[in-house]
């Protein structure tokens, strides 16, 4: 048996599969690193028998992926075949910057990847469903927990058995009850204020007559 082979079955035993696919994708060029790192819905493509749910439950990254920013090199890839197909970016390249943008620990850049997302959400309805998810992400990293529980709640009711949504779910509700609903709060305080604003125009109008 060739030794490389050999070696590569030596070391694939001894680790899991995913950490053996990771290990091997890291001797490729940046660009193509990044691509893979990013791990989008690039799947759709190798698993056409699977059904729309099977495949968008594959390719969903786990929430701690958010967490992990890219390399500024692999970033600017990223942005750079963003602006180089500018102002018409494909579905896909926008869809990689974005993604790139909310793994970033830059709050400007995190805000620019859920503008975008935002943008394919309501351009693309055949994205919508996989936009939920990573909406919610990106509601999640900037702090703005009302919403990425809005967007994460939509995606399970379309999805009730999804594990990556549900442990969004779990990550959520622990910062909510150690930080408090911050956007809840302030869209809540926001409606009571209207409400009362309105209670008092009323009965102002009320006396006049």
């Amino acid at each position: 048996m060739d030794r490389r082979r050999q070696g590569s079955e030596q070391v694939q035993r001894n680790i899991s599969p995913r950490e053996y696919h990771r290990l091997r994708t890291t001797t490729h060029s940046t660009h193509k690193h990044t691509q893979n790192d990013i791990r989008q819905t690039t799947l759709y493509a190798s698993t056409p028998n699977l059904s729309p749910q099977a495949r968008l439950t594959i390719s969903l990254p786990d929430a701690a992926d958010a967490e992990s920013a890219l390399k500024p090199a692999e970033l600017a890839v990223l942005r750079s075949q963003y602006e180089k197909e500018d102002p018409y970016p494909s579905l896909q390249t926008k869809f990689n910057y974005a993604w790139g943008l909310i793994k970033s620990n830059k709050r400007d850049e995190q805000q620019l990847g859920v503008q975008l997302l935002s943008d394919i959400f309501r351009q693309s309805p055949d994205r919508r469903r996989e936009c939920l998810y990573y909406l919610a992400l990106g509601h999640y990293k900037l702090g703005n927990y009302a919403e990425a529980r809005r967007y994460n709640d939509s995606l399970l009711e379309l999805e009730e058995g999804n594990l990556q949504a549900q442990s969004l779910k779990d990550l959520i509700e622990d910062k909510v009850q150690k930080e408090g609903l911050f956007g809840v709060a302030i869209v809540g305080g926001l409606a009571v204020a209207a409400g009362i604003v309105g209670g008092l125009l009323v009965r102002g109008a009320q006396r006049k007559r």
